[in-house]
């Protein structure tokens, strides 16, 4: 019988959390960048386009994010595209991730006072320059602690993409747990993990929001 040793184990999982900090990278780099590209939609004046950023949103922060998984696996499948698990895991996540975020900053920009519109529309400037220069650099300094805290929540979501195949830190977890027949150690070690990759941003977040909050009453 082959025994094997709580290094064994803890290295194991440290290779798949590998995946599981590329998958969370992939996911909020991607779904950042989709989800600005909402935000200008939301806010945009083209009711069409809002309309569809709106639809978009309220589409995938009312899915469970395993049924999004589902259909980017074997939803595609159905038209003979044959998809990697890894491409799937980081497409819906990417999606989803771009929903939540698109709503954060919106709720930033509008926190921004009207009369910061106002002004930057008497000095003639055009509403991407009034985001580039005036609305964004504001929003910005308030978008900071949510967007870190939702990054947590990105990195939990990796867990469920193990459904469709994808190898990472929870995926990992079952498969060592099915050789060395210690589920005990091996979820407590997976744990252990999440909690070390999670902790420091949460707790980042909190910082960040309190600085936040001293520097809004100062001001």
């Amino acid at each position: 019988m082959i025994t094997f040793t709580l290094w064994d184990i803890l290295r194991n999982l440290l290779l798949a959390a590998r995946w599981t900090i590329l998958l969370s990278l992939v996911s909020f780099t991607g779904g950042g960048l989709v989800g600005l590209g909402l935000l200008f939609l939301r806010i945009g004046k083209r009711k069409a386009f809002r309309a569809f950023a709106k639809y978009y949103i309220e589409l995938f922060q009312g899915t469970p994010l395993l049924m999004q998984l589902f259909v980017a696996f074997f939803g595609l499948g159905l038209f003979g595209i044959d998809v990697p698990a890894w491409f799937a895991a980081g497409l819906a996540l990417t999606l989803w991730s771009a929903a939540f975020l698109a709503e954060i900053w919106r709720g930033c920009v509008e926190a921004v006072a009207k009369g910061q519109w106002e002004a930057s529309a008497s000095l003639g400037m055009g509403r991407l320059q009034q985001m580039r220069y005036v609305i964004l650099p504001q929003a910005l300094r308030i978008a900071v602690p949510p967007t870190v805290g939702f990054s947590v929540q990105i990195i939990k979501g990796t867990a469920l993409t193990s459904i469709i195949g994808f190898v990472e830190l929870s995926k990992a977890g079952t498969v060592v747990t099915n050789a060395t027949f210690q589920p005990f150690t091996v979820y407590g070690l997976v744990a252990l993990i999440y909690f070390a990759l999670c902790w420091p941003l949460s707790k980042s977040s909190q910082i960040l929001e309190r600085k936040l909050n001293v520097a809004h009453r100062n001001h």
